[in-house]
């Protein structure tokens, strides 16, 4: 109170400026409820994507570590987005993250080779399309269906393909080069070779034939079959008659 009765109010303006530039920028922070599940859910499908993307990039794949968790976070991205933009009055929230599947289908072609007969890379696209769905479900919310999906294709693809290896059911393109002396024609020693192919229950995919001496003839193949046949194969190959040396070597498997 100061002379002649009157009140004097201090107003803490100090205090009162502090206080609406809080409240300033807590409006104009770009981070709200919404965006923090949106970063949780991409995060999620960013570790499951990537960790699905190591096996295959051990695995020297053609979809490798980077290319798995980019369409994983990508799945999930376009997720969030269908939803999010989706306004009040639409019924269908699920417009954009429906074309992800069609989108998919371009990718996992594209990692499927023909190459000499022999079709690689099935794997690789299966497992493409896989984790799209994870990158979708993670996208969506749905934490332990993605984390669920994700360690049973780890599983799937480090346990199944160890008992491919163990009980020899994987099949494998190799190419053989025979070098035969004696020889008058390539075509009169492939006579005798696809005799030997059809006592093995096999076929040449590719040959090359080539005579570059009077006496020896020179062969290129290709074969794709389990590794235990490709063994009777090399042998069988060897007791030819006429035969100088046999090299082979593995092309491509078709994971």
């Amino acid at each position: 109170m100061a002379g002649g009765g009157r009140f004097v109010t201090i107003r803490p303006t100090g205090m009162h400026n502090l206080v609406s530039t809080i409240v300033w920028s807590a409006g104009m922070w770009p981070f709200g409820l919404h965006t923090e599940e949106s970063f949780t859910r991409l995060i999620t499908a960013a570790i499951l994507g990537g960790a699905i993307g190591l096996e295959r990039e051990l695995k020297h794949r053609p979809a490798g570590l980077r290319t798995n968790l980019f369409i994983c976070f990508g799945s999930a991205l376009f997720t969030i987005l269908s939803d999010r933009l989706a306004g009040p009055d639409v019924a269908d929230r699920t417009r954009i993250a429906a074309q992800i599947i069609t989108g998919i289908g371009f990718i996992g072609a594209g990692t499927i080779l023909h190459e000499k007969g022999s079709v690689s890379g099935l794997t690789s696209a299966a497992s493409i399309f896989v984790v799209a769905g994870i990158g979708m479900a993670a996208g969506g919310g749905l934490y332990g269906t993605a984390v669920i999906a994700a360690v049973l294709v780890i599983v799937a693809l480090i346990a199944l393909g160890a008992i491919e290896e163990r009980f020899n059911l994987k099949p494998i393109t190799k190419t053989y080069d025979v070098i035969v002396s004696g020889c008058d024609s390539p075509e009169s020693f492939t006579t005798e070779l696809n005799r030997v192919l059809e006592l093995c229950g096999l076929t040449m995919q590719t040959v090359h034939m080539a005579q570059p001496s009077d006496k020896h003839c020179k062969l290129d193949f290709t074969v794709e079959a389990i590794q235990s046949k490709h063994k009777v194969l090399e042998q069988q190959i060897k007791e030819l008659p006429g035969v100088l040396t046999m090299a082979s070597a593995m092309v491509a498997d078709r994971d």
